[in-house]
């Protein structure tokens, strides 16, 4: 929902966001983008590597931070040994690549130690992905910035 904590008269999604995320913020404050699917409409799961990759001077375009986050099946966070359930504007180590854009990781397995700073490590089953904007700029409160799609390794 883009209104994410003002619902108006909009009861059923005011009862669908107390059961599911009852600290969201107002739209103006935060921005949600949930996908459960890559860019083929496919499941996302940890049978597969996926990489989500922001081309050069197209970060989400925010004052505050964004970050990816990811949940497994049941929408909590996946254990692992990293103690990694998102990466984003807080991370300090991310790896860019040549020319500045930057590419993130979502799978099962490690997609190796060059890349590990980057990695989201998934759960062996379905997942979901938020991608959070918070204090979006106008490309993304005017619904204009398109977050890059997932894509299979």
């Amino acid at each position: 929902s883009v209104n994410n904590s003002q619902w108006g008269l909009d009861y059923h999604n005011r009862a669908a966001t107390a059961r599911s995320n009852m600290f969201e913020n107002r739209p103006g404050e935060t921005q949600y983008y949930y996908t459960d699917t890559d860019a083929g409409g496919d499941q996302l799961t940890g049978d597969h590597a996926y990489e989500v990759t922001f081309p050069a001077g197209q970060l989400p375009p925010v004052d505050g931070f964004w970050s990816l986050t990811m949940y497994n099946a049941t929408h909590f966070f996946h254990p692992n040994d990293l103690h990694r359930y998102s990466l984003g504007t807080k991370n300090k180590s991310l790896a860019y690549g040549p020319g500045g854009s930057l590419t993130l990781y979502a799978g099962h397995t490690s997609p190796g130690p060059e890349q590990e700073s980057n990695w989201l490590p998934a759960p062996g089953e379905a997942f979901s992905l938020y991608l959070r904007a918070y204090g979006g700029q106008a490309p993304i409160t005017d619904g204009t910035w398109i977050p890059p799609v997932v894509t299979k390794r």
